[in-house]
């Protein structure tokens, strides 16, 4: 009594090009790359968030350092003797009446 063999039982290899181990490493290979790729996202955020808050810093100082030179210029304009500098008061106020002229002719 001879036994044949059961070709189904030998030939039970799955029939996809592939094997599930390959298509496992290839997952974990791409979400490797995602994860790279999104700590690279993360850092740049993070390096752009703290160079702009470093550029409105450098604004405030500089809109500081102008608001103090107007302050100062305001002060000495105003702190002006004027009839020192050679200004005097007007001896008559005048009315003078404005003529009916359109700017649009």
């Amino acid at each position: 009594m001879r036994e044949e063999p059961c070709f189904l039982m030998l030939n039970f290899r799955s029939h996809t090009p592939f094997s599930p181990l390959s298509l496992c490493y290839g997952i974990v290979g791409i979400l490797l790359v995602a994860y790279i790729g999104l700590i690279a996202v993360v850092m740049s955020y993070a390096t752009f968030t703290v160079e702009f808050s470093q550029s409105v810093r450098n604004d405030e100082a500089t809109v500081a350092v102008l608001e103090s030179r107007y302050l100062s210029t305001i002060s000495r304009i105003t702190g002006t003797d004027y009839v020192m500098a050679g200004y005097s008061k007007p001896r008559v106020e005048v009315f003078v009446p404005a003529q009916e002229v359109t700017a649009l002719r």
